[in-house]
């Protein structure tokens, strides 16, 4: 599937895979683990890129359904991470148009995503992203900030417009809510840095309210 935020992907997938996959599940996704519900749940990891993070969520023992548009690294993400618990679909936001029409998921992970969809996109995702959510249960964004590479269709997001149109989605942001202490970037470029957002269907609007302390890197 070729849609706009993928432009640029499959002619650096070589070294974007290499890059990625260079940094370790645990260490990408710590901020994540302790939101993590228990094993098995059903995960859906939208735009995976090379399969890292789907098969660190496998590993743990979730189902999990991995949404890349980008035919070049889907497959080299699946070579990399041939795991029976992770199923592979040629998709995008905002409309994730090729999920069942029942679909629904525990845990929804959006990485480095966000910013390649337009305003208007993103009005659009938020409640597909809600509708597919289970109640209680959690998603979780990076936004990116720095340059755009050239070639790239991408957006300066900020997280105050992210935490806005999910909490009138019916989502609760839980970690951390609006911090300024951007992440370093776990590739170590240092003019990039990433909120690290994660939200709870169902919760109280007021579950967070500090900033986060030393955020891990994030890639």
């Amino acid at each position: 599937m070729s849609v706009p935020g993928s432009a640029g992907y499959a002619e650096e997938a070589d070294t974007l895979s290499r890059l990625y996959e260079s940094v370790p599940f645990a260490r990408a996704k710590a901020h994540l683990l302790p939101y993590l519900p228990r094993a098995p749940a059903s995960v859906l990891d939208i735009g995976a890129g090379t399969g890292r993070d789907a098969a660190g969520l496998a590993a743990l023992g979730h189902q999990v359904t991995a949404v890349e548009p980008t035919a070049e690294l889907r497959r080299r993400a699946m070579a990399l991470h041939p795991d029976p618990g992770i199923a592979w679909l040629d998709d995008s936001l905002p409309d994730l148009a090729s999920l069942p029409p029942d679909a629904s998921f525990d845990t929804i992970l959006a990485t480095a995503v966000w910013m390649h969809l337009d305003a208007a996109e993103r009005a659009r995702g938020m409640p597909r992203v809600t509708a597919l959510l289970r109640h209680g249960g959690v998603l979780a964004r990076t936004l990116r900030h720095g340059p755009i590479p050239p070639g790239r269709h991408m957006f300066q997001v900020t997280a105050e417009e992210t935490v806005a149109l999910a909490e009138a989605a019916g989502l609760a942001c839980l970690h951390p809510c609006l911090h300024r202490a951007e992440a370093k970037d776990g590739l170590l470029r240092a003019e990039v840095t990433w909120d690290r957002l994660i939200f709870r269907k169902g919760a109280a609007l007021a579950a967070c309210a500090g900033e986060a302390q030393n955020p891990p890197s994030q890639t």
